[in-house]
């Protein structure tokens, strides 16, 4: 046999590998969530709960959303976070720092492990995350997964064995009663279910729409579900139970009935009610959640729109009026430039389906963007009263605000991956740190505050 027959030999037995790694025989989701026998209402870990946590000062209601984008994303997630932590406010006790003002994080995918690891450790993270996961290969240890044959057909598929990645080496097997326990900020760690089409939120108010317990949960599983990229990983599999449930409940009723001239709103809320049909849809099928929102801004509209609006969501929760709304989106989305056009080549598969997919992204998360802003106004103005003013701010924080174009090019060619150099980690918390507090919008909140 020739050195080139040798050669392309090897190059088909390592493509047949991957197809083979990538579409092994059908297997059986593991189910790992428990049944609730009956509802238990403000119990484990709720918006409503989290929601009364003991603050030192409740005048501002502050959202933070980590977007996906792999390790890209927890970095520049990481690197504001960081900022938000070193800033203190001279109207505010010493110990008190902008990050204790978050009172809930919404994230998607890469992101999520930002988020699951400060609800679980607080400002600890500034001391072991970097080391726990920004700068680790973890992207080696799933790829010797993919790639290894007798993981094609061992039965616990890609996704079991990166949720044993991450609960070894960055979630250290917490559970959301850990979670509960922790006491910090509201963790919304959004996935997509693809079998009901539906964004879901790792919360007891959803479980409660399966019948099932949130507190015995993993969360390395809700964060792997979160950043399950499909084809790549099978879906994580939960069960539907149906002990628990009486029917549709009266507050999704109403919520149906609210939403009828709100065909996306409609959507969401029909789809939930999905959830009830327990014999048609014994099971969900979790992945990514960048799918339905990649920037983790509408899971967050989603539960104060079902509630009715902004005074319908502060009584569900049991909170007073704030007087300002915050939203800070972390934008981490890469914006590179196509090569296709600079050729009459017909461009291939993997261009064409990257390209549909930065076309798609890019365009939804301009159209979240622009709904948030309106309804933070809204929401502001329905809370508005004669004596008191509430006051909104929406802080938008991406690559493109940053001054130097060379820096832009550079954070926007680093790879959606969970691989990244010591270099690029560190350029892209630089940036995250530089753009929240250079935002116009954050200077006029901490001017505001210090106002008082």
């Amino acid at each position: 046999m020739s050195f080139r027959l040798c050669n392309k030999v090897r190059l088909s037995l390592v493509c047949l590998a991957v197809c083979l790694s990538l579409t092994a025989c059908s297997g059986y989701g593991q189910i790992r969530n428990d049944e609730l026998e009956r509802l238990r209402y403000e119990k484990g870990y709720s918006l409503s709960k989290a929601s009364k946590r003991e603050r030192d000062y409740n005048d501002v209601h502050l959202t933070l959303s980590l977007s996906g984008g792999g390790t890209r994303a927890a970095a520049f997630s990481y690197g504001v976070m960081q900022a938000l932590s070193n800033t203190r406010s001279s109207k505010r006790s010493t110990n008190f720092s902008m990050l204790d003002e978050v009172d809930a994080i919404s994230s998607v995918s890469g992101g999520s492990f930002t988020a699951a690891y400060y609800g679980l450790y607080g400002d600890s993270m500034f001391d072991d995350f970097e080391k726990a996961f920004l700068r680790r290969n973890v992207q080696s240890g799933l790829l010797k997964s993919l790639l290894n044959p007798f993981d094609w057909f061992n039965g616990d598929g890609r996704t079991e064995e990166a949720i044993k990645l991450y609960d070894k080496h960055v979630f250290k097997g917490a559970t959301y009663a850990d979670l509960e326990k922790a006491g910090g900020p509201l963790i919304l760690i959004n996935a997509t279910d693809i079998a009901n089409e539906v964004r879901f939120s790792f919360v007891q108010e959803y479980f409660d729409l399966l019948c099932s317990d949130l507190s015995s949960y993993s969360v390395a599983r809700a964060v792997t579900a979160s950043s399950a990229v499909p084809l790549v990983f099978n879906p994580l599999v939960l069960k539907n139970y149906g002990g628990c449930s009486r029917g549709v409940p009266k507050w999704l009723k109403q919520a149906r009935e609210r939403a009828v001239d709100d065909p996306e709103l409609s959507l969401t809320i029909n789809n939930l009610i999905h959830y009830y049909d327990k014999e048609a849809r014994p099971f969900a099928h979790f992945v990514d959640g960048g799918i339905t929102d990649n920037l983790g801004l509408r899971a967050m509209y989603d539960f104060v729109e079902i509630a009715g609006g902004a005074k319908g969501f502060l009584e569900v929760v049991g909170n007073k009026t704030p007087k300002r709304i915050v939203v800070i989106s972390v934008d981490s989305s890469a914006s590179t430039s196509s090569t296709m056009g600079r050729t009459l080549k017909r461009p291939s598969v993997g261009n064409t389906i990257n390209s549909i997919s930065r076309i798609q992204l890019h365009r939804y998360n301009v159209a979240t963007k622009k709904l948030t802003h309106r309804v933070l106004q809204e929401w502001a103005a329905d809370l508005s009263t004669d004596d008191e003013q509430v006051d909104y701010y929406f802080i938008d924080l991406n690559f493109s605000q940053l001054v130097n174009p060379e820096l832009i090019e550079y954070l926007n060619n680093v790879p959606t991956s969970f691989n990244l150099s010591d270099t690029q980690v560190t350029r892209l918390i630089d940036a995250g740190r530089q753009l929240v507090l250079e935002h116009p919008e954050f200077k006029r909140l901490q001017r505001d505050i210090s106002l008082e």
